[in-house]
Parts: structure tokens; C-alpha cells; sequence
């Protein structure tokens, strides 16, 4: 049967269910990624589950996220990680060494293979065709024990690019046109698989900005094909016997296309404060700018630092703004000095930060109040950079140079000829940060270290067939997990404590959430369409299960949000009709029979005398999930049954 390439992938990795769009199928997991902001407690859930060695193909912890040490809590968390991947059996990527989708990019990333890791750009390896997708820690805790990972068979949409990019114009404005036209939620429930012509004209690191930012559309994963271009990038970082072709068939049949005219392509930008407010930055104007910060997962490869670099040649930054940038990996930086570049970057006077996601999660560089910052990143949602009244502006690295040499936002292709730059044909491979698996027995008697900040996991009761309290807050659309748990140097270091996290919960939009859901013992939170996008930490689902949460309502979810819902235990409802969400209050006392969650689902709201029928998307392996407590208590009954039934 002609296929596209998810297809081709899906099918040999589908353990149950079929090619059926919106049907459930569970796929083997070939790999799997954390970072150190969501991989402690990953690996938590791990050691719960009580296996000796992880069970996939390769895996790889990267530390990359909470790098910035005010106290011990990170500095304990990254020797937590590194004692529990030489136990267990798992690549680790030393703090320092790069941000973690860079670098799996560069020295791990299979075409062909799939991908989970607990973090939403995950997808980023689709750049080079493997079948990569953000979940939650916990669902990646079960792929590296061997369970296998349940997803609904996506729709594919074929993105069809044609012409060539001019020049000033990047693989960022090729993602920010796709937002433009579908937005933040166009792409649930879908693939986005890249085909056409134009495609030959992306190097995998272009590749890999457009399916790293895909993610900001909702979709289940991006990907591009797997061809001499992939194959060129992969000989050149000494991983030659690991490229295979990977193309669609010439009648591959899609359920959608969109077609993009790469030549006519011009810079773009996102506006505040979400990724899908794209316009051209000709349509913006030259607004005033008081920061530029260059890098992120998004943006931070050697090809966009080198075109930067090359582009500040003989300038300095302007005298009205600060200008940042942080490295993808320490492989980037050595070219860089090698060639004589990063002497531009500073003699040019930009603020170089560490190999690290930094800024990008509000983790320093956080700009001055009420000021304009124009970033490379891939989200600009309100307050994530650490100062609430700030406006984001999310554009390529062309747009971000032009602007910090000008001192406003400035159309790149004012600055005249555009820079020629030289890619090498053999990357500078030093994998002495990365330590390698212990064999076996060696790993046994690895001892593991666990700092003071490091908490027990909490343990969830099986849910009753009634649920009862109040409304301990009500939302609108487009909630982030931003929103329900906030990132930031502040929060991030207690990742691994969730009594303690627990307390910032909802603080950006209700500073009053935790107590209430203390005095009220619990209850219900309400909102409105896309509830949960953005990033997949599992915090947003594990600290309001915590603070005695029951269930979600809501007209529609994300989709990396709604499965760690279900992962803890807290029922993910929507209202079938959606103008139900008006007659629910905050503090309104609620009670809803679930029963065993095989069909709709009956809420009284006894303030108000009103009945609301509620529906789900669960499978009936979910609704098993779900009434068990949670994902953790459940796997580990089904590992226990299956140890019993071989002995």
C-alpha cells in the first residue's frame, strides 16, 4: 500500500489498533529524552515501577533547563540524574554540554525511529525523520520500562513547500507562516509531514526550527523526509550507518495539504502574546525594542549563530537595547571559536549565555518591565520570560540581528547584502560530556543520590464513582500549562518536591488558588477550548492532583495536557455543549457521576439547580487508568500480574 512517511513509520512500530484516523494504537517506543526540569521526577516514577534497566533501544537524559544554581536544589537534582543513569542504563548529557533537543539532533537522533521524550519539543528531531513526540514524564518513565506508548492515529497533513528562500528569509518564517494560517490549535490531532521540492533547499537544522515550532499548532508530532540531504548531515557528524531513506511514495495520499511558495515567503513575527499572532514584520513597523535574545531549541545551531555573527561583522549593538544569546551545544560554540566567529559576537558586544535553554523558560535574561523583547524562541506567552508586563515578539535570527544592530524591529533585507557563510563538511565531534551506559552489573551497584530537595512521590487513591466539591477556579481559552504551573529560576528548582510546587499553582492567574484548594479540600477547575497547550510538564496534571483536584471541564483540551490529566488520575471532561461552561461559577458546589467512564457523564451543580451532561475521549484502557488512581499505580498492578504469571 503507497504510504507517506508517518505512515510507513506508524505501521511498523503499531503494537495494537490500525491504521484507523482517531483510533487508538499503541506503539513501540524505540527512544526516549528527558531534561533535568522534568526528568527527576521521571525518573521517579521509574524507579517505582521497579525496573532493573531501561527497556528501549538507547536513552538519553540531558541537563539543560535548571542550570542556573542560586542554592543546592538544582546542583542535588543533577547528580540525582546522573546517579540514576548510570544505574539504570541511560546516556547522560553533562550540565554545560548543550540544550537537549540540539544535541539529540546531532549526536543521537535515527530516521525511522520513534521518540518520546518529557519535553513538547521533542518533535525537533523530526527534522531529520524520526517520528518524535512531547508526553509527559511519566509516560515516558512506562516507555523506558517497556510499555508501549497510546496515541490516536493522527490525520497527515501534507505541507507542501515549493520555490527556494530568498535571502533574509529563514526556516523560522516558513513555521511562523504555517501558524499564521492555522494557529495555536489548527494541528490537533494531526501530523504535519513537510513534502515538495522545496524541501531539498532545507538543511536538517532548518528542518528541525520548522518541526521544533510545529509543536505551538497543537499537532501530534512534525517530520520531514529522510533523504541525501539527511543523509550528508548524518556523515558529517560520524553517524553514517545510521541514516536510512525515509520518503513518501509518489502516490501517497494526505488528508490535507497546504501548500507554501517559499519564494515569496517574507520575514515574519509573532505579535503578544501566543505564537500564532503572526503578521510580516514589514506590517509591524519599527517599533522600539529593549531586548534581543538569540537561541533556544528553536533557533540556536550553528548555521543561525554563524549568520548572526557574520551579520554583526564591524557593528555593535545598538546603546538602546541588550542583546543575548545562548548556544545550542558545546559543538556549535567550537565552531564558532574555531572559526573566528563567536570574536564577532563579542567584539559586537552581545551578552553570550551558557549552552542552555536559559532565557527561553524564564531562567535569567528576564527583560525590564514593560519592555519589548524580540526573541528567537518558539513561545511568547504572557509572563514566561519572567517579567509579566513584557511584549514578546517571537522572529528568526535574521529578524533578531537586523533589530539589535538598529535598535527597533527591522526588516533584515534593509541591511543589505546577506551574509555568506561556510558550513563544515565534518563537524567537530568531542562526545566527552556524554557518559556512556555502565554495563550491567557495574550499573547494580551504582548508589543513587538523592538531595534534601528531592520529595517521595505522592501517593493516589482509585477514584469513587461520584465526585463531589466546589469550583476552585474558572479560566478561558487557551490556558497554558504556563498558566497552571509557572516555570521561572524561582519554581523550577522544586520540580522534584510537589508539596512544595504545589503551592504555585495557578499563581500568575489566581494568587489565592492554593489556599482554596486547601480550605476547600479539593475540587474542580473549569475552562474553556485548548486548556493545557504549550509545554508538557507534567507538574500542570501531578501538583493540582496534589492539592486534591478531581476532575477538569472544559470544551476542549491539548493534547499532551489531557493524557497527563489521565496519567494522574484527574478526569478530563468537556461540556457537550459548550455554552454549559456559563453556567458553572467559581465556588459553585458540583457533583458528577462518572461511574465506570464508558459513556457521558452527568454533572449536578446543586448552587445553581442544574443538571450538565459531560462527555470524554477516553479509551477504555483510560477509563481503567483513571479509576485505578493513575498511570503509576496502574502499570505497576499490570508489571506485578505479569511477574506473577511467570512464575
Amino acid at each position: 500500500m503507497a504510504g507517506t512517511i508517518t505512515e510507513k513509520i506508524l505501521d511498523r512500530h503499531i503494537l495494537e489498533g490500525e491504521r484507523i484516523r482517531g483510533a487508538e494504537v499503541a506503539l513501540h517506543i524505540d527512544n526516549t529524552l528527558t531534561q533535568d526540569a522534568t526528568g527527576t521526577m521521571a525518573y521517579l516514577q521509574f524507579e517505582a515501577i521497579g525496573m532493573d534497566r531501561v527497556q528501549t533501544q538507547f536513552s538519553v537524559s540531558f541537563v539543560d533547563h535548571n542550570t542556573l544554581q542560586t542554592d543546592y536544589k538544582n546542583a542535588d537534582d543533577h547528580r540525582f540524574l546522573q546517579s540514576i543513569a548510570q544505574r539504570y542504563g541511560i546516556y547522560f548529557s553533562r550540565p554545560g554540554n548543550g540544550i537537549c533537543h540540539q544535541l539529540f539532533l546531532e549526536r543521537f537522533a535515527r530516521p525511522g525511529n520513534t521518540l518520546i521524550g518529557s519535553d513538547s519539543h521533542t518533535p525537533t528531531a523530526g527534522g531529520i525523520g524520526c517520528f518524535a513526540m512531547g508526553a509527559g514524564g511519566l509516560d515516558v518513565a512506562c516507555a523506558m520500562a517497556g510499555a508501549p506508548f497510546r496515541i490516536k492515529y493522527p490525520q497527515i497533513v501534507g505541507v507542501r513547500l515549493i520555490g527556494k528562500l530568498q535571502p533574509w528569509v529563514s526556516a523560522k518564517d516558513v513555521i511562523l507562516e504555517v501558524l499564521r494560517r492555522i494557529d495555536v490549535k489548527g494541528g490537533v490531532g494531526k501530523v504535519l509531514e513537510y513534502c515538495g521540492e522545496g524541501v531539498k533547499t532545507l538543511s536538517v537544522t532548518d528542518r528541525a526550527t520548522i518541526t521544533n515550532m510545529g509543536t505551538e499548532t497543537g499537532c501530534t508530532t512534525s517530520i520531514f523526509p529522510s533523504d541525501e540531504i539527511t543523509k550528508a548531515f548524518m556523515e558529517s557528524q560520524g553517524r553514517a550507518e545510521q541514516w536510512v531513506e525515509l520518503l513518501p511514495d509518489a502516490d501517497a495520499v494526505y488528508d490535507e495539504i497546504i501548500e507554501i511558495d517559499l519564494d515569496r515567503l517574507e520575514p515574519m513575527i509573532a505579535l503578544p502574546h501566543s505564537p500564532g499572532n503572526v503578521k510580516t514584520v514589514r506590517e509591524v513597523g519599527k517599533i522600539k525594542v529593549d531586548q534581543v535574545s538569540i537561541g533556544s531549541c528553536t533557533n540556536s545551531s550553528l548555521r543561525d549563530l554563524k549568520i548572526v555573527a557574520n551579520a554583526l561583522k564591524g557593528r555593535t549593538v545598538h546603546a538602546g537595547l541588550h542583546a543575548t544569546i545562548s548556544p545550542g551545544s558545546r559543538q556549535v560554540v567550537e565552531h564558532l571559536v574555531e572559526s573566528g566567529e563567536y570574536l564577532e559576537l563579542v567584539r559586537a558586544g552581545v551578552r553570550i549565555m551558557e549552552n542552555a535553554c536559559g532565557p527561553c523558560i524564564g531562567m535569567g535574561c528576564a527583560p525590564s518591565s514593560g519592555a519589548v523583547s524580540v526573541r528567537t524562541f518558539n513561545r511568547n506567552f504572557k509572563g514566561r520570560s519572567g517579567t509579566a508586563d513584557a511584549d514578546v515578539y517571537l522572529a528568526s535570527p535574521e529578524v533578531a540581528v537586523a533589530t539589535a544592530i538598529n535598535g527597533y524591529l527591522f526588516d533584515p533585507r534593509e541591511l543589505g547584502a546577506f551574509p555568506e557563510i561556510q558550513m563544515p563538511d565534518q563537524y567537530l565531534v568531542n562526545d566527552n560530556m556524554i557518559l556512556k551506559p555502565l554495563p550491567q552489573q557495574e550499573a547494580s551497584a551504582v548508589e543513587i543520590i538523592r538531595g534534601p530537595n528531592i520529595a517521595p512521590l505522592p501517593v493516589f487513591s482509585p477514584l469513587d464513582d461520584t465526585l463531589a466539591g466546589k469550583v476552585l477556579i474558572k479560566v478561558e481559552d487557551n490556558i497554558t500549562t504556563d498558566h497552571i504551573m509557572p516555570a521561572g529560576a524561582k519554581i523550577l528548582p522544586l520540580r522534584s518536591n510537589i508539596p512544595e510546587i504545589s503551592k504555585y499553582v495557578f499563581e500568575a492567574v489566581d494568587s489565592q488558588f492554593y489556599h482554596t484548594a486547601k480550605e476547600c479540600s479539593g475540587g474542580f477547575i473549569v475552562g474553556g477550548e485548548n486548556y493545557g497547550q504549550g509545554s508538557s510538564r507534567e507538574h500542570a496534571a501531578l501538583a493540582p492532583k496534589y492539592l486534591g483536584v478531581k476532575a477538569v471541564i472544559v470544551k476542549s483540551f491539548a493534547r499532551i495536557h489531557l493524557a497527563n490529566l489521565i496519567n494522574f488520575g484527574i478526569v478530563p471532561l468537556t461540556f457537550v455543549n459548550p455554552e454549559d461552561y456559563d453556567r458553572i461559577d467559581k465556588l459553585d458546589e458540583l457533583e458528577i457521576e462518572i461511574g465506570n467512564l464508558k459513556g457521558n457523564c452527568t454533572l449536578h451543580n446543586r448552587t445553581k439547580g442544574v443538571t450538565i451532561e459531560l462527555t470524554h475521549t477516553l479509551s477504555p484502557l483510560d477509563a481503567e487508568i483513571l479509576k485505578a488512581g493513575g498511570k503509576l499505580p496502574w502499570i505497576k498492578k499490570v508489571m506485578e500480574e505479569r511477574k506473577q504469571s511467570y512464575e
